[in-house]
């Protein structure tokens, strides 16, 4: 008797926490989501567009956040699939399939680009071009968004291409794998949660990754020196995705409004979130004692050359897509980049 009734206080407790707009609402969309709980695109991004769908629709649809439905790889499936009706989605997870998505991934080497601009520049020559190729196939996109500017992350201090050859340094997916052959690297694929492990035990000798991970990942405390690349040595490219029977089960109305608090306004609070967490990466880094060198204007020469072959590249990949204009799609690209950042 006595369990009974403490697993119907449970209930009860655990029913004060649901929002009160999920009784009401007449659709609560699914968010699928990896990452851990304090991850900003959990306690920011997801909270705040869920608040925005709230309003536009007048209550009559909420969101509701659920983790472990899949791996990070498997996002879009679950998103196709119906299994999530809402994800973030990291293309490099699924190489092979997404090529345009690699524009933005390509370094811009100047500084004054931050993940808002760069989130908000990406939307915009996605809406434009991008979306003609049709690699989002069974799925809405919603936003797209960059992760901040990727870094080189070494135990022992670096100062050129030459003091990294050969050395054991993790990757990821995505344009990453190319930059390490341009750099004869010695390329390692590890997640970024298995990566302060494999440096503490020797296996790596470095990691390329961004800002925020000297801090969410602990990176700052087993690879104590950063070479600091302008504008970073690349981007990661994301987009935030949703079941077309989804949305196409909702009003005309409701339909609307959700696309409406998306876009570029989406786009661009995933890159501000992106922003405050290199931020918060930063700020530990220096707090802990941790060494920061400026790229000489030698490495910055050799890097160019690099980001040329990159373009080119990407280019090629665009080329295989009759429906995409892949040479205007990389100058408003790079031109929308300029024209926001001047308006910040």
């Amino acid at each position: 008797m006595l369990g009974r009734k403490l697993s119907m206080l449970a209930l009860v407790g655990t029913l004060l926490f649901v929002p009160c707009s999920a009784w009401s609402a007449e659709k609560v969309i699914r968010i699928s989501t990896w990452g851990s709980p304090q991850h900003g695109i959990n306690t920011l991004v997801w909270p705040t567009w869920g608040k925005w769908v709230e309003e536009a629709t007048e209550g009559r649809v909420s969101v509701k956040v659920e983790y472990d439905l899949g791996p990070a790889d498997s996002q879009i499936d679950l998103v196709t699939d119906g299994i999530g009706e809402v994800s973030w989605v990291f293309h490099g997870h699924k190489p092979g399939r997404f090529n345009l998505t690699q524009l933005p991934e390509i370094p811009t080497l100047t500084r004054d680009v931050n993940s808002e601009v760069a989130s908000a520049a990406y939307w915009r020559v996605h809406e434009q071009y991008l979306s003609k190729g049709g690699e989002h196939r069974g799925v809405v996109v919603l936003a797209t968004g960059v992760h901040g500017p990727g870094e080189i992350f070494t135990k022992e201090k670096v100062e050129s291409l030459a003091d990294l050859k050969n050395k054991k340094i993790r990757i990821g997916g995505g344009i990453m794998a190319t930059l390490a052959q341009g750099m004869e690297l010695t390329p390692v694929s590890l997640p970024p949660t298995r990566t302060y492990e494999a440096l503490a035990q020797g296996v790596l000798d470095g990691a390329l990754l961004t800002l925020e991970s000297l801090k969410s990942f602990r990176i700052g405390e087993v690879a104590p020196y950063t070479l600091s690349i302008p504008g970073g040595l690349y981007r990661g490219s994301f987009t935030i995705v949703m079941n077309p029977d989804t949305l196409a089960g909702l009003s005309k109305q409701d339909q609307q409004a959700i696309l409406a608090v998306s876009g570029e306004r989406l786009s661009r609070l995933f890159g501000r979130m992106m922003d405050q967490a290199d931020a918060e990466g930063v700020a530990y880094a220096e707090s802990i004692g941790n060494t920061v060198t400026p790229a000489s204007p030698e490495l910055m020469s050799q890097l160019n050359t690099l980001s040329s072959g990159l373009e080119q590249d990407w280019l090629k990949l665009a080329a295989r897509k009759p429906a995409v204009d892949g040479e205007a799609a990389l100058t408003y690209y790079r031109q929308q980049l300029r024209e926001l950042q001047e308006a910040m």
